[in-house]
């Protein structure tokens, strides 16, 4: 269970990197929408884990091994913006979010259940 001050915390982060991804994803990732879909942080705020989505790109490892190359940079940024607020710059672990992926993947199996047990039950 997350703290109010790591859930605070995340927010400010989740801001402000989608902030930096719409101004300067482009030049990580051309013609592919970068979104973060949640942050966890660590209860020292050291270490921040962010999940992302990407659309418009078919290859989300690809994506992901391009956004990581970039992590320094990133977190560079990322620093300018919050320096003022926090006392260390969190170290920045990113991964990609499957839950949509996930979540097709259910709803096939879901109609493909609801398909069998109408042919098996004719009315």
């Amino acid at each position: 269970m997350e703290s109010k001050r790591q859930q605070k915390f995340a927010g400010v982060i989740q801001q402000d990197l989608a902030a930096i991804f719409q101004r300067e994803g482009n030049n990580y990732l051309p013609n592919t929408m970068v979104t973060i879909t949640k942050v966890r942080v660590t209860p020292d705020l050291a270490i921040a884990r962010i999940f992302l989505s990407f659309f418009g790109n078919a290859n989300a490892q690809l994506a992901l091994q391009t956004i990581k190359q970039h992590a320094s940079e990133i977190r560079y940024k990322l620093g300018s913006r919050i320096k003022d607020q926090v006392r260390i710059i969190p170290q920045l672990e990113f991964f990609v979010d499957d839950t949509s992926e996930y979540v097709d993947r259910m709803d096939k199996i879901f109609d493909k259940l609801n398909k069998e047990e109408r042919q098996k039950d004719p009315e």
